[in-house]
């Protein structure tokens, strides 16, 4: 693995593990595809610090579990909006 690669798997999830955010808020952050951050946590981290990969595994599968309740919350507040304009 080339070095450049490494250095921002690392980066990356030594960020998620201090901010909690998620992969694609991350992505945004980095100017990364989320594909990108993804694979990186997912299947990168494990060979590089498989310590920090359970690590932020434990964050990345909180956010999964919370996805849908984020998803509603910004459906709701959408229609909100709109229901003010």
């Amino acid at each position: 693995m080339k070095a450049y690669i490494e250095k921002r798997t690392l980066l990356v999830a030594n960020h998620i593990l201090d901010t909690h955010e998620t992969i694609r808020k991350t992505a945004e952050i980095f100017n990364l595809s989320k594909s990108t951050v993804h694979y990186d946590l997912a299947y990168r981290l494990k060979s590089i610090d498989k310590s920090l990969y359970d690590d932020v595994k434990k964050i990345l599968d909180i956010n999964f579990s919370e996805k849908h309740i984020r998803g509603g919350e910004s459906t709701r507040k959408k229609y909100i909006e709109e229901k003010i304009n």
